[in-house]
């Protein structure tokens, strides 16, 4: 089985470990979209990140690809995390949102320019770290209430911060609060759930997503997200899906409708056109 990549920034190779769920008659189609996914690539459960650095990992990542925000987390945490430039006395136990908070705006945007919209991430994330600060007393205390408190309530509080949207909201919840049930849903998952029918053809984001936790189990959101972006790139891109070069290109065909799709034509439309012609 392979892999999951590193530049799946939503994932990754810490904050997760390999799960085995027990074979089963699954009880939606959606389940058994997430079964084949789990064995055409990971099957894992999430949590444990550090839920500052989740959402800062989140915002970078917004409006642009993993491999493009990847260097920009990483210049970050060099300059910032525990490595950066902090006052040797504070070196060994640094607060990532007490040194963001206090960052130079210029500077951090300069320092994330590759991950594009440097200016207003970078707003976005000192605003964010001055929040964390002012309302969690820091990274320490913003995480123990992502991991301990209700869902829903957290879900709330992350919306309440400027540039947070639900993709990243959900992200957090997943990643470093560990929470079953939550299926963030990106541009990869909001594609795929409407053409292969799991969702409405002209469904938003939220209407994916709710979908899509109400027919997974909530232990299969987590590898059903990073699995279906997989997908997504290798197999069900927006332009040209696998299945217009036959049935046995895509593993999954059997179980999709292909909304938008035109097998004969060999022509793509977005769901939500093809729903209105």
């Amino acid at each position: 089985m392979p892999e999951e990549p590193r530049e799946n920034i939503s994932g990754g190779e810490d904050g997760s470990a390999a799960a085995v769920f027990e074979a089963g008659t699954a009880g939606t189609r959606a389940e058994a979209v997430v079964d084949e996914l789990g064995g055409l690539y990971w099957q894992k459960t999430y949590g444990g990140k550090d839920a500052f650095e989740s959402l800062v990992r989140t915002i970078l990542s917004q409006n642009t690809s993993d491999v493009a925000s990847q260097p920009a987390h990483d210049a970050l945490m060099e300059r910032y995390g525990a490595d950066g430039e902090v006052d040797e006395a504070s070196a060994s136990g640094v607060d990532l949102a007490a040194a963001l908070a206090d960052a130079e705006q210029s500077e951090l945007a300069e320092t994330i320019s590759s991950a594009g919209l440097y200016n207003q991430k970078s707003a976005m994330i000192v605003g964010a770290a001055e929040r964390v600060c002012e309302e969690y007393g820091g990274a320490d205390g913003f995480d123990a209430f992502v991991r301990g408190e209700d869902p829903g309530e957290v879900r709330e509080a992350l919306l309440d911060i400027h540039g947070v949207g639900p993709k990243t909201a959900d992200c957090v919840l997943l990643f470093a609060g560990g929470r079953d049930g939550v299926f963030p849903v990106d541009t990869h998952v909001h594609r795929i759930a409407r053409r292969m029918g799991l969702a409405p053809a002209d469904a938003d984001h939220e209407a994916v997503r709710e979908r899509l936790e109400a027919d997974v189990p909530g232990e299969k959101c987590g590898f059903g997200h990073t699995a279906m972006i997989q997908f997504g790139r290798e197999y069900c891109t927006a332009r040209k899906p696998a299945c217009l070069d036959g049935p046995e290109a895509c593993p999954l065909y059997d179980l999709c409708d292909r909304v938008g799709v035109d097998e004969v034509g060999e022509s793509v439309v977005d769901p939500a056109e093809a729903a209105i012609r």
